[in-house]
Order: C-alpha cells, then structure tokens, then sequence
C-alpha cells in the first residue's frame, strides 16, 4: 500500500495552487479553470486558513443569490481544513474522504505542505495497484512463477 507522499510522487504535476481569503471568488473561479482543479487552499502568509471548492461555490454563492465579483473567498471558503501526513496510506486517505465526504486533501510534511490529492488521485491509483495484484495472481496461477 501507498502513502500519500508516494501518491503525490507519482501525478504529472506536483504544483500547489492556493489564494488570499481577500480575493474575490471570481478570481479564485478563474483560477480554478485555469488550472482544471476543482478546489483551492485558502492561504495567508504560508498558513492555511482555509479551502474553496466549486461545491462551496455553489452552495454559498449561487443559492444564496451573491455575486462571484464582490463576495470575498473568506466568506465563503470552509475553515476547517482536514488534512493527512505524508506517510499516511492510501487507505487512510480515502477512509478520511469518504467520512468526511471530502473531495481533496492537502497533505503535511511536518509543518510543511507538500501538496493535495483528490479523490480521483487516490481512485487511479488504487485501481493501479488492484491491476498489479490481479495481474501478478493471473501470472501465478499460469504456472508463470517457479
């Protein structure tokens, strides 16, 4: 079984995106298209104070009839942010998600962050590893190892 880390490790890209709790949800928005991510940390001075995801956008903006341009990612964003360590499992990870019925999960490294996963990271990589295994048996069985 993976850790988080070994997950991290392994997607094409590592970057962290994050935003100001002062920029306005528009912007975050933007971003977020930019990048294909469907959420991002909530940053002040190297601190996560938060996380925006498109679900917060559209429980707290459109249902509650705000506008994207002049509501302020603070607002909205969730404040409590639940995270894992980077030696956590993979199977930690998605019992977190799955209780909290979360989407994405920064990961710590110490005090640092080292990056997030999302549930479709830990989705791939399990089915992966489920392959490996499936594979490995069909090889045995095969008579494939002596």
């Amino acid at each position: 079984m993976k850790t988080a880390r070994q997950v991290l490790e392994s997607k094409p890209t590592q970057a962290i995106f994050s935003i100001s709790p002062v920029a306005t949800v528009y912007a975050a928005l933007q971003m977020m298209a930019e990048k294909g991510i469907g959420a991002l940390l909530v940053m002040e001075q190297n601190k996560i104070v938060g996380i925006l995801s498109e679900r917060d956008y559209a429980r707290k903006v459109i249902l509650m009839q705000r506008t994207s341009r002049e509501t302020l990612v603070r607002d909205i964003m969730t404040g409590s942010v639940i995270y894992v360590r980077a030696d956590q499992s993979t199977d930690d990870c998605m019992a977190l998600m799955t209780r909290h019925r979360l989407r994405h999960l920064p990961v710590i490294d110490g005090e640092e962050l080292v990056g997030m996963l999302s549930i479709g990271d830990l989705v791939k990589d399990i089915i992966s590893e489920q392959k490996f295994i499936i594979e490995q048996l069909e090889h045995y069985i095969s008579g494939g190892v002596h």
